[in-house]
């Protein structure tokens, strides 16, 4: 399509290999959380996280199969694991909260968003945003599993917030070869500064 230019081309090829990619994938994950049981807990994972993700970020693994196993351990493993485990005393359950937390600040402090080289996020304006959104998001997920009297959704939210912050690390970063987009823009100079 002569029409079309090269940027507008890779464009819509990036949103075709997602559209291809995310399908499938959505059906493997549905199938697998029904035979484990846990289909409605799996959606609650997802739909508990997703305010979180959007504004941290977080790796994209560069496969589709690695895709399908990550994400089905993200949200299918946050829900089997949820259903099966009780923590008691609740004090403990507190203590985790409260280390999850922490640890989840100072992951924000230092990473988010945590963008990738497909989709960097350049302009500081929506760099401080999300970065500040990160941390009500994290912490309004955490003060709900302190208040909700559901132990299976309560751990939901625990887990999908640490395994969330998980995936904005340096360390699962180099595990999984992603690179900052936002750092590989500098160091390669091709970044100009965009403050609006």
């Amino acid at each position: 399509m002569p029409e079309i230019d090269d940027e507008r081309a890779e464009v819509i090829n990036y949103g075709l290999q997602l559209v291809i990619g995310e399908i499938p994938k959505t059906f493997i994950i549905i199938a697998i959380a029904y035979g484990l049981g846990v289909l409605k807990y799996t959606i609650l994972a997802l739909l508990f996280v997703m305010p979180y993700r959007m504004v941290s970020g977080g790796v994209h693994l560069q496969t589709h199969i690695g895709c399908i196993v990550a994400t089905s351990l993200m949200y299918v493993g946050n829900a089997f694991l949820s259903k099966s485990l009780i923590i008691e005393p609740v004090y403990i359950k507190y203590l985790i909260i409260f280390a999850i937390w922490i640890f989840g600040i100072i992951m924000c402090c230092l990473y988010a968003p945590a963008d990738t080289e497909a989709v960097p996020i350049l302009r500081k304006k929506d760099r401080k945003i999300k970065k500040i959104l990160s941390y009500i998001s994290l912490t309004i997920t955490l003060m709900v599993a302190i208040i909700i009297k559901d132990t299976t959704i309560s751990n939901l939210l625990i887990f999908g917030s640490l395994f969330q912050t998980i995936t904005i690390t340096r360390l699962i970063y180099k595990i999984t070869n992603n690179k900052y987009g936002y750092e590989e823009y500098i160091k390669n100079k091709n970044f100009k500064n965009v403050e609006a």
